[in-house]
């Protein structure tokens, strides 16, 4: 079978009650695509579903986290020569069929990398209030650091070119990694440009961050981009395309 120009890359941790639907929606509204899951290390059924779902897995030995899955998934599309890369979430809060407007919208600016963001146009699902507080003030933070604004910093909804992957292949923030991603970037010297995206509230589970964890994470990404925009340009790997 021919290779897809696209891969869908799918971060999943426990994700085995849903995933076999998310893959379904995805094959549905973007059937030109391969898609890739990368089982960080879980502890339920999610690689078997995912496989029997017909989509390509690789399993983690343990749980790197979404930066060290998400990076697993650059790295394959990097290797197979994969020209465009998405990331999905394994939770189904992303909505495959916005998918048409980011590559048209990566395709017409010329951009590095597409964030879909909810919060351009918002509508569909904005988040918890608490949350919403808390990344107004790292998209607030994120748009004086980088001169361009920035309304979605968190999103995980994502599609890149061959400069981007090649890029995070190489390096991709662990801790951080939505946020410090487009710091990262910016050292760089690559573009990012946001689209106004729908998203919904996730299908199955719940997220890991409490209120209380949520205050923490802010200090702690606001210290790690801010250190993070110190650094020098250290990327080394170069696109030939």
């Amino acid at each position: 079978m021919k290779q897809a120009e696209l891969l869908i890359i799918v971060p999943a941790f426990n994700e085995a009650e849903g995933i076999r639907g998310v893959l379904a929606d995805i094959r549905s509204h973007i059937p030109d695509a391969d898609i890739l899951v990368v089982n960080d290390g879980s502890t339920d059924a999610t690689a078997s579903e995912a496989a029997a779902a017909g989509a390509a897995v690789l399993t983690l030995s343990c749980n790197l986290g979404i930066g060290g899955a998400v990076q697993t998934g650059y790295r394959y599309a990097a290797e197979r020569g994969y020209r465009l890369a998405a990331q999905m979430d394994g939770d189904g809060q992303h909505l495959p069929e916005e998918m048409d407007r980011m590559r048209l919208a990566l395709a017409r600016s010329g951009a590095d990398m597409v964030v879909g963001s909810r919060f351009v146009e918002r509508r569909g699902f904005q988040s918890s209030r608490a949350r919403r507080m808390g990344i107004a003030l790292l998209a607030g933070l994120l748009t004086r650091l980088l001169g361009r604004e920035v309304t979605d910093p968190t999103s995980g909804f994502r599609l890149c070119g061959p400069r981007a992957i090649a890029l995070f292949a190489s390096d991709y923030p662990t801790d951080y990694p939505e946020v410090e991603a487009l710091v990262e970037m910016d050292n760089e010297g690559l573009r990012c440009i946001e689209v106004p995206v729908v998203m919904r509230e996730r299908l199955t589970g719940k997220s890991s961050i409490s209120p209380f964890k949520s205050v923490y994470y802010m200090c702690k990404v606001t210290v790690a981009v801010l250190i993070a925009k110190t650094r020098k340009k250290k990327w080394s790997v170069r696109y030939e395309g």
